[in-house]
């Protein structure tokens, strides 16, 4: 058997600390994970086949080309099982600054500064790399019901100005990519799920808080937020949305008739949220704060 690396044990042994907290008045109990590791968590994604969530944590320059991004792997529970699962720094791994992720099959799909990374789900393992010529800032991902994958970029320079690549992308189960829409009009696009008609549904980090479908290459059915940095999107049962919101530290609910509600208050930079479709649960990664916040939905 390998020996653990002290870092898997130091997360071993630190998410023992984790701690259970009251989230807003009348509300099932939240877990938070904080003092483990984790360095700059962006995004959680739900394995559901695996019943584990996988954390990209950027460690550092969300736009540096440091090779130390990782990937940690953490139990429902909140214990932690292996800081660094995918870890940036092993040979024959690439991986910068992760952000977004989408599961095809036994394919993690990772999304990194200009690039997708590819591993395998079940073992980590690299498995290739998509460029995306003329990009920025790749962001989220967002797996589609015929096995295709959205990438956004965020159309940002290294100094978060804006580089005006502003676009969505597609990658189809062979690999191929293609332009969904590329314009500044996209406004920053961030977070992206998949509607259940195969559009994608896009949420921006520009400061009013815009959302909208894309049909033809254009924005569809374009409506605000009531607070802006709009970060991570996830579908729920009954064709409501979760979208997460620095501008409002906060995570709003909102209905098929554009109505949003908060449902977990006063959670600074929530970043790209994930959804445990099992335990009902929303999943925050504080981005400022290098910790997680698993919040149960009433």
């Amino acid at each position: 058997m390998r020996a653990l690396s002290v870092s898997v044990w130091v997360f071993l042994l630190v998410s023992i600390g984790l701690a259970m907290t009251q989230g807003a008045v009348g509300a099932p109990m939240a877990i938070t994970l904080q003092g483990v590791g984790l360095q700059t968590p962006e995004s959680i994604l739900y394995d559901r086949a695996g019943d584990v969530y996988l954390v990209a944590n950027i460690n550092g320059n969300p736009t540096g080309v440091d090779g130390n991004g990782f990937i940690s792997r953490v139990a429902p529970s909140g214990r932690g099982l292996v800081l660094k699962w995918i870890d940036g720094t092993r040979p024959g791994v690439r991986l910068n600054a992760p952000k977004g992720m989408a599961i095809v099959g036994d394919r993690l799909y990772v999304s990194d500064i200009t690039a997708v990374r590819i591993f395998n789900r079940r073992t980590g393992q690299f498995v290739g790399s998509i460029n995306v010529p003329g990009s920025t800032f790749l962001n989220d991902l967002a797996a589609g019901p015929d096995g295709s994958v959205y990438v956004t970029d965020s159309g940002l320079k290294p100094d978060f100005s804006p580089s005006g690549t502003d676009a969505v992308y597609r990658i189809d189960r062979m690999g191929r990519l293609t332009t969904v829409a590329k314009s500044r009009e996209l406004n920053g696009p961030n977070g992206v799920t998949v509607l259940p008609d195969g559009r994608p549904f896009i949420v921006t980090f520009s400061d009013i808080g815009e959302v909208y479908a894309l049909a033809g290459g254009e924005r569809r059915d374009v409506r605000r937020m009531p607070a802006g940095g709009l970060d991570g999107v996830e579908l729920v049962p009954g064709g409501a949305m979760l979208i997460s919101s620095w501008g409002g530290s906060a995570v709003f609910r909102v209905a098929r008739d554009g109505q949003a509600t908060v449902v977990v208050p006063n959670v600074p930079s929530p970043a790209d949220i994930g959804y445990d479709s099992r335990r009902n649960r929303v999943l925050i990664p504080i981005f400022t704060k290098n910790s997680l916040v698993f919040q149960p939905l009433l």
